[in-house]
């Protein structure tokens, strides 16, 4: 049997590698001594001696030259959680490191996250919270401001694995995706059933805009106050991405167009500074990053690294696989 090594934060192996999943993965490898932290291995890369695979989640070790020289037999990292940024370096490139990552299996509470959002906010959900707050009385029947979820438009913003995602989820409704990508082409997006826009378009015809872009140069500082503001009225925007995608100047659109909403999972720097004024705009509803795997979701990316190694024993290519030529385009 290959010989296999846990390496990640030791609190949470049996979240993230349930028992019935560490059941399955004594019976095809051989684990080499207790879990062990990326801190560890750093300051003792010894600890990867004779390893062949590593099992990791968040806390996982960086793949620097010092490391892989003692990780001699080293052939694969199978990280269960979502970006891979931290783990890989130019070394493990050039000695062949194969890295699987479940990213695909995170995306699925955000596109859970994200569509339960997009839903209630076609029903105006947020408003109705915020006017029976503020006047203490229902609003009148049939209350016209709400859109419904019927014939109303969804505009994407990047179709990354949590905005396919969510996508899918969405082609369950009576309602229209458009989606702003300039890495999708026509044939692809005919296949999804999402309608190509520009970015502006995308912003100014939406009902709902929710943002799922990776973090890159390319997008950072992307969504500007000028497209918030160009926002339909009593429309909303969600953020389950990364805060620094968005400018600052938005908080400013958000207080003036008070119509709008904005639901924030992510804020940049996170969370807030005490004195953000996006504490106190009833426009703005704040979670604190909850939409990725928590819980028992953080189990279903131990699952799918379970299947990797699956495909790895026996030889297959691996299906969430990581090339160098993704990774410059990944969170």
């Amino acid at each position: 049997m290959k010989k296999a090594r846990i390496v990640m934060q030791k609190q949470l192996v049996n979240q993230v590698y349930p028992p019935f999943i560490m059941d399955e993965i004594n019976q095809l490898v051989d684990i080499v001594g207790e879990p062990v932290s990326g801190e560890e291995v750093a300051a003792d890369p010894s600890l990867l001696e004779d390893v062949e695979i590593i099992l990791s989640s968040w806390g996982g070790p960086q793949l620097t030259q010092a490391v892989l020289d003692q990780a001699s037999n080293l052939e694969v990292l199978l990280y269960a959680a979502g970006t891979v940024k931290d783990i890989v370096t130019p070394a493990s490139w050039e000695r062949g490191i194969q890295i699987s990552t479940a990213n695909v299996a995170n995306a699925v509470p955000v596109a859970e996250y994200a569509t339960s959002a997009i839903l209630f906010s076609l029903k105006s959900g947020w408003e109705m919270i915020r006017q029976t707050r503020q006047t203490r009385t229902y609003p009148e029947w049939p209350y016209p401001t709400i859109r419904g979820a019927y014939k109303s438009r969804v505009g994407l913003i990047s179709l990354s694995s949590v905005g396919r995602k969510t996508n899918e989820f969405l082609q369950n409704f009576d309602l229209e995706v458009v989606a702003y990508d300039p890495f999708v082409s026509p044939e692809e997006a005919e296949k999804l059933n999402v309608r190509m826009v520009s970015l502006e378009e995308l912003f100014k015809e939406s009902d709902v805009v929710s943002l799922h872009s990776p973090l890159l140069e390319e997008t950072t500082g992307m969504i500007t106050g000028e497209l918030i503001d160009s926002m339909k009225e009593r429309a909303t925007f969600i953020n389950t991405a990364r805060g620094a995608i968005v400018k600052e100047e938005m908080i400013d659109v958000l207080k003036k167009r008070t119509d709008l909403i904005a639901v924030l999972d992510v804020t940049n720097p996170e969370p807030p500074a005490k004195d953000s004024q996006l504490y106190e705009l009833d426009n703005v509803f704040l979670t604190p990053h909850i939409a990725g795997s928590l819980g028992n979701e953080t189990g279903r990316l131990g699952e799918y690294m379970l299947g990797e190694l699956r495909r790895y024993l026996n030889e297959e290519d691996l299906q969430f696989e990581v090339t160098e030529e993704k990774f410059k385009r990944m969170a």
